[in-house]
């Protein structure tokens, strides 16, 4: 069990290091393009290249974390006014439906990188093989079908709580904590 969660902490540590970079370097590709342009009267060839693959990589690797902090895009009019019972049971079935989509997604994806490979495509900027732009998508589907089977656990395993993410439990849950907590001083 210790080493899955060095391996967790390990794996936390990169994907905000790979977020918190791309995210750095189509800022700075976006704006260095726009004052090129502004004050050189030139485009800078590869700007919009480099701002596209850390678009991609943001997006795919970005699924995990949002996964693990509860961040992801849910619907949730009708499982915000459910009771606890329902909710716990709706935040053990969605994560594992979502988890088998994405480990669908990243076979898919997988097999999409070996076709992109083997026809040989390069960037027109970089003359980057796109094939190694491309490992980003099944390595994030991958990873969020994992925090998501992740999710599902951590809501089968703790009774007490409903988890939105294995590190944020449902805001529902908090508020009511705090009042508990607020009533108790």
């Amino acid at each position: 069990m210790k080493f899955f969660r060095i391996l967790d902490k390990v794996v936390l540590k990169i994907e905000e290091f790979i977020l918190g970079y791309a995210v750095i370097i189509i800022a700075l590709m976006v704006v260095g393009n726009a004052l090129s342009r502004a004050i050189f009267s030139y485009s800078l060839s590869f700007a919009n290249e480099v701002s596209q693959i850390a678009v991609i990589v943001a997006t795919f690797m970005g699924i995990s974390y949002a996964a693990r902090k509860g961040r992801h895009i849910s619907m949730s009019a009708f499982y915000d006014l459910a009771p606890f019972k329902v909710r716990k049971v709706v935040s053990t079935i969605i994560p594992f439906l979502v988890a088998i989509v994405l480990f669908v997604l990243a076979y898919y994806s997988y097999l999409y990188v070996l076709n992109v490979r083997d026809s040989g495509t390069v960037t027109s900027a970089l003359q980057m093989p796109a094939y190694i732009i491309y490992i980003a998508i099944p390595l994030g589907f991958f990873l969020g079908g994992i925090q998501f089977l992740r999710n599902m656990i951590i809501n089968i395993v703790r009774r007490e709580d409903v988890y939105l993410g294995t590190d944020a439990k449902d805001y529902n849950d908090q508020e009511k904590t705090e009042i508990d907590e607020a009533a108790h001083l």
